[in-house]
């Protein structure tokens, strides 16, 4: 039996030159490099294949569509998990060994890779599956805006925007700092919940790329909406150290 990998390849928040070596070199040697296809990139390249065409520009790339504006487990998005598995077991039954996802930032962080590969190995036990790290949009953050994200005995909490009021607040109220994702819609609530408790905090938009912007989350309207590639940052008061903020 010929052997058979999944790769699930962290390619970072955006700027190519953050991609390790190990995750360029586990591109360009792929057989198939899968991405995601969502409704924001339309026909045209998403982030992440951006990222794939600048380190591998030989790559065999693939199309996934993924409904990314969908949470949790809904039908949608487990139709787009099983479409990628489908692709990646149609390559290996056509003879081909090495299958790799590219995933914005890290495929162990919200990121559709663990579903994928959960699907695969269902259905083909013997493969072998693999993760290459890569930096977060919570580390881009931190470092565009000169922030230390926790010191000495300090607690770090990562959460999504989607958990809602209830379910933010005791993040909050548990963690030094907290990084906050899919933000979007929900800026204003982020907001209020930090400031119940004397919080402010760092969005930050497009974070390593040409278009990015960081702003004070007080600094920002009422209205404010950003991205679904935005993130909130809100650590102990500390003095800026070299960031662009």
């Amino acid at each position: 039996m010929q052997r058979t990998h999944l790769v699930g390849v962290g390619v970072g928040p955006g700027d190519p030159q953050l991609v390790t070596l190990a995750a360029a070199t586990a591109l360009q040697q792929a057989d198939v490099v899968l991405v995601p296809a969502t409704e924001k990139s339309g026909d045209g390249p998403g982030r992440a294949e951006q990222i794939v065409r600048a380190v591998a520009p030989a790559a065999r790339i693939e199309r996934i569509g993924f409904a990314m504006r969908e949470q949790g487990r809904s039908a949608r998005r487990q139709e787009s998990w099983q479409a990628a598995a489908e692709a990646a077991l149609t390559h290996f039954a056509d003879g081909l060994t090495t299958i790799a996802m590219a995933t914005i930032g890290d495929p162990a962080v919200y990121s559709t890779f663990s579903y994928l590969a959960g699907t695969v190995r269902a259905a083909l036990p013997a493969v072998e599956v693999s993760w290459i790290p890569g930096i977060t949009a919570m580390q881009a953050l931190a470092a565009a805006s000169g922030t230390p994200l926790v010191e000495g005995n300090e607690v770090l909490a990562l959460a999504p925007a989607t958990l809602g009021a209830e379910g933010l607040g005791p993040v909050l109220d548990a963690a030094d700092s907290v990084c906050v994702y899919k933000g979007g819609r929900q800026l204003g609530m982020v907001r209020e919940a930090l400031a119940e408790r004397g919080r402010d905090g760092i969005v930050g938009s497009e974070v390593s790329l040409p278009e990015e912007h960081l702003a004070s989350l007080d600094d920002l309207d009422q209205d404010t909406r950003t991205g679904y590639f935005s993130a909130v940052l809100s650590t102990p008061s500390r003095t800026s150290i070299g960031g662009s903020l």
